[in-house]
């Protein structure tokens, strides 16, 4: 099943202000609020714009910043990587590809073994679909990236 990834009015209208604020206007959550940050139940995490697959299960783990972290994008397709100089420091921003999301910022002080990479990420611009409900939801093309 081939999808298409999109940002649409429709979609900005049902995002709540501060999925707009993080996603739209290059906003940060503040630390140790998101949902999604104490979260490992087994699944994705997509886009809560597009709905493109960003990180899996697989790769999170709790670096303790306050903001869900992956080792690694679920695909390298739907994440772009920006130079940041706001606030006045040099980092790497992280954007979806195709609903073009303020996703958060990538470090490289993230577990060896897993490649070395964070991806911090605020919770506001995720929406987690549990394995058992990918199929149902269109992202079953995807089940062999999350495990058990």
């Amino acid at each position: 099943m081939t999808r298409t990834y999109a940002k649409t009015a429709e979609a900005l209208a049902r995002l709540t202000p501060e999925e707009y604020r993080v996603t739209q206007e290059n906003g940060t959550e503040r630390p140790f609020t998101g949902v999604y940050d104490k979260h490992f139940e087994p699944g994705i995490y997509v886009d809560v714009v597009s709905g493109e697959p960003l990180f899996s299960s697989d790769d999170k783990f709790d670096s303790g910043c306050g903001w869900p972290a992956f080792a690694r994008p679920i695909t390298d397709d739907h994440v772009v990587e920006l130079n940041d100089t706001s606030h006045g420091m040099r980092r790497t921003e992280v954007r979806s590809t195709h609903g073009d999301s303020h996703l958060g910022h990538v470090f490289p002080d993230g577990p060896r073994d897993m490649g070395g990479l964070r991806y911090c990420i605020n919770s506001a611009s995720l929406r987690f679909i549990p394995r058992d409900r990918m199929e149902a939801e269109g992202y079953g093309d995807w089940l062999d990236r999350i495990g058990g």
